[in-house]
């Protein structure tokens, strides 16, 4: 139990801190290099992908196919940078969380014998958990994998 709530503690910390970023100021967007690839939403949520190109007070420009585009900032809702460098990473640290759940899954429905009838366990309580780590971690490999890797940039208040 001790352990638990020390991990959740720590998982709410990781989240309390990503949460604090003051995604709301153009001034982020100084930090994006031309050629990376960007998602831009505008305030009719029409999404615009494309290569950053450059900012500056008043707009963002992108390459777009073959043409430059640029956005004023009164018509941005969102930046995002388009990243896939971290799908590893993700698959790793959720198919490890899942080999964690797994395994005290797989244990705690290992029921004991009762002393009165014959009782076959082939695999035990150890064989149990086993077997729902690696359960675990491969669906936590999966979803890990599949989560975006996004990273916001620039986001509008909606207040």
């Amino acid at each position: 139990m001790r352990k638990s709530l020390f991990l959740i503690c720590v998982l709410g910390l990781a989240c309390v801190s990503w949460a604090q970023t003051n995604r709301a100021s153009w001034a982020n967007l100084g930090g994006l290099q031309s050629g990376q690839k960007i998602e831009i939403v505008d305030m009719n949520s029409k999404k615009h992908s494309g290569t950053f190109v450059n900012v500056a007070d008043t707009a963002i420009s992108y390459q777009e196919a073959a043409s430059e585009r640029a956005i004023q900032k009164q018509d941005v809702r969102s930046v995002k940078l388009i990243e896939n460098k971290h799908r590893l990473h993700n698959s790793l640290i959720v198919g490890a969380l899942g080999a964690g759940a797994g395994a005290g899954i797989g244990a705690a429905t290992e029921h004991s014998c009762s002393s009165q009838g014959l009782c076959i366990h082939p695999v035990g309580k150890g064989g149990a958990a086993g077997i729902g780590a690696a359960l675990g971690f491969v669906g936590g490999a999966v979803i890990g994998a599949l989560l975006p890797s996004h990273k916001m940039i620039y986001s509008m208040n909606s207040h």
